[in-house]
């Protein structure tokens, strides 16, 4: 058996040599903190993302339909204020130019999806009127924007 020989420092705690004089370099990488900032990222998108969705203050008609599904793509949304101001997204548009505007959208999406948004005090003609726009724009799957809890329609009613 052979005595080893540990040398004391004045400190009192053991010292040790390294080879070649030099450190090991650490080949682990500390994910924890990438983890830590990536979740705190994912909240804040969570909260901020249906802030971020376009909308014209209108009063929209209660239904009792459910909800659509969604796209992958942003849904294009076109608005239609109590004051009969036309609205795509958040810009507002002339009802003439409205199909031409509506053409180059079409061209550019790989969706046909349309959300239309009306106020319950515009008059059902110019619902239908901006309806026909969109259809002739290239708009062909048209989705009637309203809020949950109204009316809903009898049992007996529904089977007439």
């Amino acid at each position: 058996m052979s005595a080893g020989v540990i040398q004391k420092d004045s400190g009192g705690g053991k010292r040790r040599r390294r080879r070649g004089g030099r450190a090991k370099p650490m080949a682990e990488i500390n994910v924890t903190p990438f983890v830590d900032v990536m979740l705190v990222l994912l909240i804040i998108f969570m909260v901020a993302a249906p802030l971020m969705t376009v909308g014209v203050p209108v009063e929209l008609p209660k239904t009792a339909a459910g909800a659509l599904p969604s796209d992958a793509e942003e849904p294009l949304t076109v608005t239609i204020a109590a004051d009969g101001r036309i609205l795509i997204q958040t810009t507002e548009t002339q009802s003439a130019e409205l199909v031409t505007k509506l053409q180059a959208i079409a061209a550019e999406r790989s969706s046909t999806r349309v959300y239309l948004r009306a106020d319950g005090a515009v008059a059902y003609e110019q619902v239908m009127q901006v309806m026909g726009a969109l259809n002739a724009g290239g708009f062909s799957d048209i989705g009637l924007v309203t809020d949950t809890g109204g009316p809903e329609l009898n049992a007996d009613l529904a089977d007439n």
